[in-house]
């Protein structure tokens, strides 16, 4: 079921930033800044509280579909491909097909401010993939795919507002960045140490394995 609450109690509840209100997420309005414990009646007293093995778990599976805004069918469907993966461990694989995905790859090179705003440039058909549309958010992409928004957006201000939050920090080391042109290259899959991913992949493939 797709959740249509406000994006900034999955924050609280999952005690991390989730960066899913872009800009919002990095300034003193943040409400896990002002409020860092659960929402609802009884979330200050919650606050401690230890959870139970199969609490933590679900925790972590809640918390890597919220990253990527993805529902639980998409997330049981990546994890198995993920365990049919040779070589690599669950977790990692799970992590590394979801770092391969159109908008999250969109979200990275700084095009977008959250994972949002990248899905909606992709559904609405101002990306590229090699020179040609693509309009699939979940499109998987593969290294050497060059990656490309439509010129007309060197002029939207919500992409310009992304590019300025980008600044002065480097992009990831599996991505190319032009920002100048709104373009980059796709390098190679990431390793587990390079994705800035504040989760605990063991806990979600032991969720699904129980």
């Amino acid at each position: 079921m797709k959740y249509t609450g406000a994006v900034c109690r999955l924050c609280r509840r999952a005690g991390v930033k989730l960066f899913l209100k872009g800009e919002k997420c990095l300034s003193p309005k943040c409400p896990l800044e002002k409020r860092p414990f659960p929402p609802g009646q009884h979330g200050p007293a919650r606050r401690g509280r230890k959870d139970t093995e199969y609490g933590l778990r679900l925790k972590e599976k809640q918390k890597l579909r919220h990253m990527y805004m993805i529902n639980e069918t998409q997330l049981r469907r990546y994890f198995s491909e993920a365990l049919s993966q040779k070589g690599v461990a669950t977790g990692t694989a799970l992590l590394q097909m979801l770092e391969r995905r159109l908008d999250s790859v969109v979200y990275r090179m700084g095009f977008a401010s959250s994972i949002k705003m990248a899905r909606s440039l992709v559904r609405h058909g101002h990306v590229m993939v090699n020179g040609k549309h693509v309009n699939i958010p979940s499109y998987l992409l593969e290294p050497g795919d060059r990656i490309s928004l439509d010129s007309e957006l060197k002029s939207n201000p919500d992409v310009q507002r992304s590019l300025v939050l980008l600044e002065g920090r480097t992009a990831p080391a599996w991505l190319a960045v032009d920002t100048e042109n709104l373009e980059g290259t796709f390098l190679r899959v990431p390793s587990r140490e390079e994705m800035p991913l504040a989760v605990n992949e063991q806990y979600i493939v032991e969720y699904y394995s129980r």
